[in-house]
């Protein structure tokens, strides 16, 4: 029986039939805990304060002459304690000062040649302090900061249950969600060709993206597609047999090999079909020519003759183009292996509804989709996809997203870039393939182990960053204007868009709530 005594020394009798196996944790740490890793001075440069200030130093001119660092920061004494505060009716807070250093290099002289150095501590506004208690003191009254419950960042995997369209016919997608940036989505039509799309903008077939991370038809067609070998020998057309992909066909002619006839034609392929074939070391078996009519050749065939392009990749063969192949030296012929079952020509096919053909024509189109009615250039384009997935300052799927995302997609390592890379848009779409094809499960997005808290340091810290992006822009055209030598860092920095973020996250948010007091005389 749990004993516990209160301040009269009285024992309290547990009736309970079960025994009080853990304490109840102190659940104020949550808000405590978070506030105190946002103020608090990180190293690292991972968390709060220092976090925000290291994303957004070094602030440099446009010419590249000048740039502003950041060194360190520090917070003051409150001029009031919180019982003060709320008579007076102020609110309570520590003033934030941060230690800059303009830094002026000589134009003519080589690169980084530095002409002078000039350090300041420089006043940027207040942060509210907690009380003990988990609060805030804004204008006199006591506030609280509500936990926020939202989807955590990474790659969900989901299907409309067949809601979108008449048929019925269930339509599966895939969202990249990251902690800061642009999501991109891919997603199926009813016809199932693959789209994607970047900020719920205009729909393009998937196929651009990697058109735009440099792959050309021959090598997204390697990526995502088994392939199938025909060889032309002694004017027969012979299939190099792989039997498991046999499974569920019906035979169009008599399989056969050295004499003996394993499915006769017009017969389903079985599993014991299959064993025989596997059991007797089949390797190639005779096909009649018309078999490979309708299949999709895998590569570009060229006449190397003459070095005209006889068949591109993904094109359907048909008879007059196996006798031009063939007299034109090409023996072994790759194709795409498709079927109904498992293996679905989805890429195969959006490669057809894709209307670029290489890497530039593939920027292009995504900076029309992005940026309407402005002229696209090769630079600009080029600098709007880089910028969009794969730039530290504008992108970031946070320590959380990059490790739900390799799990999702089933790596062993949990860590890794906040930013995408190639394999992971290419990994993404051959699970969402899968997921079509019958292999794999979409997520629960209901389930809380797809959501995830984001408490109040994490949101105090992404107001002060969008303060401090304000002032940013300000500081890089005051250090691109002329007469820098008597201008100190103080002059550059106006504090007051990070004062205004951060008083109207504290202040007026929605998340910002006025704390229940019991009126002990209602």
């Amino acid at each position: 029986m749990v004993y516990s005594y209160t301040e009269k020394k009285r024992i309290r009798k547990d009736f309970g039939k079960r025994p009080q196996v853990l304490d109840v944790p102190y659940l104020l740490s949550i808000q405590l805990d978070s506030f105190q890793k946002f103020i608090e001075q990180d190293p690292e440069g991972q968390y709060g304060l220092e976090a925000a200030f290291r994303s957004v130093f070094p602030i440099q001119s446009y010419s590249g002459n000048s740039e502003l660092q950041y060194v360190s920061y520090r917070l003051g004494e409150p001029v009031f304690d919180v019982k003060e505060c709320q008579i007076r009716g102020v609110t309570y807070s520590a003033p934030l000062r941060v230690k800059l250093r303009l830094v002026i290099y000589e134009r003519e002289a080589p690169e980084g040649t530095v002409k002078d150095i000039k350090e300041q501590e420089v006043y940027m506004g207040e942060i509210p302090l907690m009380t003990d208690n988990g609060t805030f003191v804004i204008n006199g009254t006591e506030r609280v900061i509500v936990s926020q419950l939202h989807r955590s960042p990474g790659v969900f995997f989901d299907s409309d249950k067949g809601k979108t369209h008449s048929s019925g016919k269930v339509l599966y997608n895939a969202r990249i969600i990251p902690y800061r940036g642009s999501w991109l989505d891919f997603e199926f039509d009813p016809k199932d060709n693959l789209f994607v799309r970047i900020d719920r903008r205009r729909k393009l077939p998937a196929t651009i993206i990697l058109r735009a991370l440099n792959y050309t038809t021959e090598q997204i067609l390697d990526l995502f597609f088994e392939k199938v070998v025909f060889e032309i020998r002694d004017n027969k057309l012979q299939m190099e047999l792989i039997p498991e992909r046999l499974r569920g066909e019906t035979a169009s002619f008599d399989i056969e090999a050295n004499g003996k006839v394993y499915v006769e034609k017009g017969r389903r392929i079985t599993a014991r079909h299959i064993r025989q074939l596997e059991k007797d070391d089949i390797k190639h078996i005779e096909v009649p020519v018309e078999y490979i009519a309708g299949k999709v050749a895998a590569k570009d065939y060229i006449d190397e003759a003459t070095g005209e392009l006889i068949c591109p990749a993904n094109m359907e063969l048909s008879l007059d183009l196996l006798a031009k192949l063939s007299q034109s030296g090409h023996k072994r012929i790759e194709t795409l292996f498709t079927n109904d079952l498992d293996h679905g020509p989805y890429i195969s096919e959006t490669v057809r509804v894709d209307p670029t053909n290489d890497r530039l024509s593939a920027l292009v189109e995504i900076y029309r989709m992005m940026r309407p009615g402005e002229p696209p250039t090769r630079e600009a384009a080029e600098s709007l996809f880089e910028n969009l997935f794969f730039s530290e300052d504008r992108y970031d799927l946070s320590a959380v997203g990059r490790m739900k995302f390799n799990r999702s997609l089933l790596r062993d390592e949990i860590e890794g870039s906040g930013i995408l890379s190639k394999d992971d848009i290419i990994e993404v779409m051959k699970k969402l393939i899968d997921i079509r094809n019958g292999k794999g499960e979409v997520d629960d997005i209901d389930h809380l182990g797809n959501r995830r808290i984001r408490s109040v340091g994490e949101m105090a810290e992404n107001q002060f960053r969008v303060g401090l992006v304000r002032v940013e822009r300000a500081v890089k055209e005051r250090l691109s204007l002329g007469d820098l030598d008597t201008l100190m860092p103080q002059d550059m920095i106006n504090a007051k868009p990070i004062s205004a973020a951060v008083k109207e996250f504290f202040g007026s948010s929605q998340l910002s709530q006025f704390m229940d007091q019991n009126n002990p005389l209602s």
